[in-house]
């Protein structure tokens, strides 16, 4: 690394000062179809063939597209009629719909519910608390309430939430060896993505999900096929009602919504359905011991505070908050992804 003298600050600024805007293009291409529309042609297209097929202005959708090319979403090719638009591999891996790999939903969720929260970004450092009152108008005391405010936002939450584990799922169930366990209950597991990558990587288990009866009629009806005879459905909330006996319990970006207190609630009852020798698995985005990063993970406390009642952690103080309840062998697994494992066992 170079010294202070090499760094450019005024271009850092710019650069971080333009942050919102580069998020939002990727945002406005995901939602007026762009990515979807090039992928179905299945051949390059000019920006005025583009803006007439999605009902935009042609000077608007040239401005969107060579911005989109800027950030190497788009690439675009010089011919004798104009400039020719096509996809990148990464907007076709991960910004399409149709793809195995599509985070076209946390991309949509971000812009249309994430993005309204942080504007009140300064008022959440002041008051310490979740913003939804101000951004959406419903009260902030119960923030899954807010999250969950209509089936609408619900279903868009737990598609986002599954794009996720599309992705990063099989990175985390497979930082242990989990075979041993084949009775698993997935503590909020929502739209059920993370136990499909459960029962693919280990098909001896069976996984039950564990959530609100409405996230679990929603999972039922649009994301697990009654088919899939390994996934199990639990309906309850597990601070206030009673959790079955298992083998392991995955809490997968569960406890980074909730105090300490909130959470060693939880860990507690789960410590106590435990079977001796089973365990609980957390799934976390960690931070250093010295918060100095990772900035992605910086980033997500930031949000938890804008959205929930949490924070991110360190692996430190989850193994603190996994003694409280009484879990004893305590191990931590970095993935090198956006999200890392920690396995406590009874």
């Amino acid at each position: 690394m170079g010294s202070t003298e090499d760094l450019d600050y005024p271009q850092i600024i710019v650069q971080y000062s333009n942050g919102f805007l580069i998020s939002k293009v990727m945002f406005t291409a995901c939602e007026l179809g762009v990515f979807d529309l090039l992928l179905e042609s299945g051949k390059p297209l000019s920006s005025d063939a583009i803006a007439a097929r999605l009902g935009a202005s042609t000077m608007g959708m040239e401005r969107l597209l060579d911005a989109c090319v800027g950030l190497k979403l788009l690439a675009v090719e010089m011919t004798r009629e104009g400039a020719l638009y096509r996809n990148t591999e990464i907007s076709n891996t991960y910004l399409t719909k149709s793809s195995p790999k599509s985070q076209y939903h946390i991309v949509m969720y971000y812009s249309n519910t994430v993005y309204l929260c942080w504007q009140y970004l300064a008022d959440a450092v002041r008051e310490g608390r979740n913003q939804y009152e101000r951004a959406f108008g419903v009260s902030s005391k119960d923030p899954f309430g807010a999250m969950y405010r209509s089936d609408e936002e619900m279903l868009k939450f737990m598609a986002g939430q599954n794009s996720v584990w599309s992705i990063c799922g099989r990175d985390v169930l497979a930082a242990f060896d989990l075979s041993p366990f084949t009775q698993i209950y997935d503590l909020g597991g929502g739209g059920g993505a993370l136990a499909q990558e459960c029962i693919s990587l280990y098909p001896n288990s069976t996984v039950t999900i564990y959530d609100l009866p409405k996230v679990v009629r929603v999972a039922k009806e649009q994301f697990v096929s009654p088919e899939e005879r390994q996934i199990a459905f639990h309906e309850g909330d597990f601070f206030n009602d009673s959790i079955p006996e298992a083998e392991l319990y995955i809490l997968s970006k569960i406890l980074h919504d909730w105090d300490d207190d909130k959470c060693k609630q939880l860990l507690a009852k789960v410590y106590k359905a435990c079977k001796p020798g089973s365990g609980v698995l957390l799934v976390e985005s960690l931070l250093n011991e010295d918060k100095s990063g990772p900035v992605e993970t910086q980033l997500y406390s930031m949000n938890m505070m804008v959205q929930t009642e949490g924070k991110e952690r360190t692996a430190a103080e989850y193994s603190k908050l996994l003694e409280a309840a009484g879990f004893g062998v305590i191990q931590v697994k970095r993935t090198g992804k956006l999200y890392d494992a920690v396995l406590g066992r009874k």
